[in-house]
C-alpha cells in the first residue's frame, strides 16, 4: 500500500503555504490579530472537512493534514484547529461556517482556559464528556496570561448554552491530531531556521554549525520530527474510526484510534519542545528579544504542547492504551 500523501494533497499544502508566506509573514504577528484568514477563507480551506450539503468539500483529516502543518509553520494566529475541524464535525448545520465568516473556539475538558476566545462566534464547552454551543453575547471573558502573545487565554463565564448532540470524544482526538499536525510544522520552522543560524554565526572563526555539539543537537531534532511525522498521519486515519461506540467521550486512551491519537501529541509535543530548547541555546539569549521573530515559533511550541492534553497526559493514556487499561 502507498501511504504518501497525494498530488492534490500536496498541491492543498502547497496553497496554504503560499497564501501564509503573502499574507502572514513574521512581521504581521507584531501588528495584526488574525492575519491570512480572509484568504484562507477565499481558498476554501475552513470549508475543507465539512460536508458538501453544508457547502464545503467533504474531506477526511488525513487529506488536510499537510495543511495543517503549514499553519503551525506559519504560526498563524486565531482558533485554526476549532474552525477548521472541531466546527465541521460538532456544528455543521451552521451558516457561514465555509465561508470562515464564523469563528469558533473550544474549552476542552480539563483545560481551565480557553485559547483565543475572544475571536470567536461561538464557544464550545467540553463537560462531563459533553459539548455545549454558547453564543458570542452570553460569553464572559476575563483575560489571563499565557506563554504564547499571539494565542491569547481567557477564563470563560456564561449565561445560556445550547447541548450539542452525539458523543465528542471522536471530535476531541481529531482536533488533538490536528493540533499534532500544527506542532510538527512548528518543529519544522524552528528547525529550519536554527539550521540557517548554526551556518552564519561564528565563533572562535568557524560557523558554529561545525561543532560536533550543535550538529548532534540538531539532528536529535531532526529525528525526533522525523519519527513524530508518520505518528501524526497514522493517528489522522484511525481517527475516521475512533469511538464508532461513543466510549471515549472523557478520554482519549479508549480504543486504537484514541492510542494513536495521544501516540501523535506526545511525539508532536516532545519533538517542538526539543525544537525549541535546541533553538534558543543555538541562538542564545538574543532568541528572547522583542527583535527576533523567533519568540513567536518558541511560544506556539510551548503552547501547542500544553492544548488538548500535555505530553505527560497523553503519555499517561497512552501506556493505560498498551498496558489494555481503561482510564
Amino acid at each position: 500500500m502507498n501511504f504518501g500523501f497525494s498530488e492534490d494533497q500536496l498541491a492543498l499544502a502547497t496553497n496554504v503555504r503560499d497564501v501564509l508566506r503573502t499574507h502572514c509573514p513574521p512581521g504581521s504577528l507584531r501588528a495584526e490579530r488574525r492575519p491570512g484568514w480572509e484568504q484562507l477563507a477565499a481558498l476554501g480551506f475552513f470549508g475543507l472537512l465539512l460536508p458538501e450539503h453544508a457547502d464545503g468539500l467533504g474531506l477526511r483529516l488525513a487529506d488536510v493534514l499537510p495543511a495543517l502543518e503549514e499553519t503551525g509553520r506559519a504560526c498563524l494566529p486565531g482558533p485554526v484547529v476549532e474552525t477548521a475541524v472541531v466546527a465541521p464535525y460538532l456544528l455543521a448545520e451552521v451558516p457561514k461556517l465555509a465561508s470562515g465568516a464564523v469563528s469558533v473556539a473550544v474549552l476542552p475538558p480539563g483545560q481551565a482556559y480557553a485559547a483565543d476566545a475572544d475571536l470567536a462566534d461561538l464557544l464550545v464547552v467540553v463537560r462531563d464528556g459533553r459539548a455545549r454551543v454558547v453564543q458570542r453575547p452570553d460569553v464572559r471573558l476575563t483575560p489571563r496570561r499565557g506563554v504564547d502573545p499571539c494565542r491569547p487565554l481567557f477564563e470563560v463565564g456564561f449565561s445560556r448554552s445550547e447541548p450539542l448532540p452525539g458523543p465528542v470524544g471522536p471530535v476531541l482526538a481529531r482536533a488533538t491530531v490536528a493540533t499534532a499536525a500544527q506542532l510538527v510544522g512548528v518543529a519544522r520552522e524552528l528547525l529550519s531556521v536554527t539550521v540557517g543560524y548554526a551556518r552564519v554565526r561564528t565563533q572562535f572563526g568557524a560557523p558554529i554549525g561545525s561543532f560536533q555539539a550543535v550538529k548532534h543537537q540538531l539532528a536529535d531534532v531532526a529525528v525526533a520530527v522525523e519519527f513524530a511525522a508518520p505518528l501524526v498521519y497514522r493517528a489522522a486515519l484511525t481517527a475516521e474510526t475512533f469511538g464508532s461506540d461513543g466510549s471515549a467521550t472523557a478520554g482519549f486512551a479508549s480504543g486504537g484510534a484514541g492510542r494513536d491519537a495521544s501516540a501523535a501529541k506526545a511525539a508532536a509535543g516532545e519533538a517542538a519542545a526539543l525544537a525549541a530548547r535546541a533553538a534558543l541555546q543555538i541562538h542564545g539569549a538574543i532568541g528572547y528579544t522583542e527583535e527576533l521573530d523567533l519568540r513567536f515559533w518558541l511560544a506556539r511550541a510551548w503552547s501547542l504542547s500544553a492544548a488538548y492534553g500535555t505530553t505527560a497526559a497523553h503519555r499517561e493514556h497512552l501506556r493505560d492504551a498498551i498496558a489494555g487499561r481503561r482510564p
